[in-house]
């Protein structure tokens, strides 16, 4: 009895991803764009079963656990897949120094802002990260770097969704509104909105309004800095392997080599791994997109395990000072990216 209810908790966690996963197809027809992605969708989702529950037991609770960690583990590895180092010198690498600046900028900015405000250390890290980088992405894989509570995870998630809304849905209109050129758009675009599919969303709506289906420079942008996720998730796993050492949690003698070897999780190095595949050509068109596929359904069953620990009141009693969190950080970078684009408009054309 015990097995079936933890079984049933991950069926029900993967039912819940499958439809937020399609629930995207259904937005675009409805909308002509994506408004929420997958994984949003499957956190409010569980999160509002959870609520109507009157309780979840321990066995229910196990099997949504290990949907929250296990799938999240394998959709951040096919994650790995869809990248390419190759991407950071290509098309968007004029971009590069720009997203460089937003990355340490972000991260900053959240941990100064989100020691002032008092959120916890996890959340500035997620909230940095999902802002410099690509929102629930990011989230998703620092979150297993840093070890963030499944509440830390939800609150970033929250806190990035709203503001990258806001950007995809009124970028399109403010860049020519104060004219810019398609370039200047795209830096800003590729910058400083979040999710790769709200790029997405904003770029076809300025394709619309400049009347050329072909422009992709946003994207370009944003393929680039989404690359950066590989050395950002790196650069985390030393920085946790080195507060190990110096806690204590391991051999004293060991050097931090040793303790990068003993602690880094190994999800992060199959991404990596994927990655460079990818660089080589080792995967088609088509098997990189059923590789986008396949790690937004996981990231969206992940989610799903996440909701179903999350409490609404606990979102409004705690989850206030992340959101806000996300959006000084999110005003900040944005503000960084539409100086950059109006200051070098003769570098970026």
């Amino acid at each position: 009895m015990e097995s079936k209810k933890k079984y049933g908790a991950i069926i029900l966690c993967l039912i819940i991803g499958l439809l937020a996963t399609k629930s995207t197809d259904l937005q675009s027809s409805l909308f002509g764009r994506v408004v929420m992605g997958g994984p949003m969708v499957a956190l409010l989702v569980s999160m509002i079963i959870c609520n109507l529950m009157p309780s979840i037991d321990k066995d229910f609770k196990e099997g949504t656990t290990y949907s929250s960690k296990q799938f999240l583990n394998w959709g951040i590895i096919l994650t790995g897949g869809t990248l390419s180092f190759a991407s950071i010198l290509g098309t968007g690498v004029k971009a590069l120094p720009l997203i460089l600046f937003n990355i340490c900028l972000s991260f900053t900015i959240a941990f100064l802002a989100g020691r002032k405000i008092g959120v916890t250390r996890n959340t500035s890290v997620l909230v940095g990260g999902g802002t410099c980088i690509c929102g629930g992405t990011a989230i998703a894989t620092l979150s297993r770097i840093i070890k963030a509570t499944d509440a830390e995870i939800a609150f970033g998630m929250a806190a990035i969704f709203l503001f990258d809304t806001i950007s995809a849905f009124s970028y399109p209109y403010i860049a020519p509104a104060i004219g810019f050129t398609d370039n200047q758009f795209a830096f800003v675009a590729g910058t400083a909105i979040n999710d790769t599919s709200s790029v997405a969303g904003a770029q076809a709506t300025f394709q619309a309004m400049i009347g050329n289906p072909d422009f992709n420079g946003a994207l370009n942008v944003k393929l680039v800095r989404t690359s950066m996720l590989i050395f950002v998730a790196v650069v985390w796993s030393v920085l946790m392997a080195r507060e190990a050492k110096n806690s204590g949690e391991l051999g004293s003698n060991d050097s931090i080599l040793m303790v990068v070897k003993k602690t880094f999780p190994m999800f992060i190095l199959w991404f990596v791994v994927m990655a460079g595949l990818n660089t080589v050509g080792v995967f088609t068109e088509k098997g990189i997109s059923l590789l986008t596929t396949a790690s937004k359904f996981l990231f969206a069953s992940a989610l799903a395990g996440v909701g179903f620990k999350i409490k609404f009141k606990d979102v409004f009693s705690k989850g206030l000072k992340p959101i806000a969190l996300g959006g000084i950080t999110w005003a900040c970078v944005a503000a960084a990216s539409y100086i950059f684009a109006f200051v070098f408009a003769g570098y970026i054309g």
